[in-house]
């Protein structure tokens, strides 16, 4: 099972930046890395190439893909787009997050 729900907003952005893209076989790939303000960053980026360890979600022929290692931090998390002039864009609502930082972009996780 895919850790992280996409919300239909989110994934009408995401059809509109792969069409534009325009590679074949472009997909999204989502996830996390050490650093940003508060100990994990949030990851996005279009991507052609798979990993042994990626984990894949295809919704309404849109590829969306997260490495497991990433998985275990975003497991339950919920992908969202808002249009919102300010605080918009694409967000991450994580229950794992203990905190994170104002401009949303990394967090620091629960303990384990």
């Amino acid at each position: 099972m895919f850790p992280i729900a996409i919300t239909d907003s989110a994934l009408a952005q995401i059809k509109r930046i792969v069409a534009k893209d325009g590679r074949e076989g472009v997909f999204l790939r989502l996830g996390v890395k050490g650093g940003g303000c508060s100990g994990f960053e949030y990851r996005m980026e279009l991507d052609t190439v798979r990993r042994p360890i990626d984990l894949e979600l295809v919704i309404d022929d849109v590829t969306v893909v997260c490495d497991s290692k990433s998985a275990k931090f975003l497991e339950g998390s919920t992908f969202n787009y808002t249009g919102n002039l300010i605080g918009g864009g694409f967000q991450f609502e994580n229950p794992n997050a203990a905190r994170s930082c104002g401009c949303g972009t990394s967090f620091t996780p629960k303990s384990a």
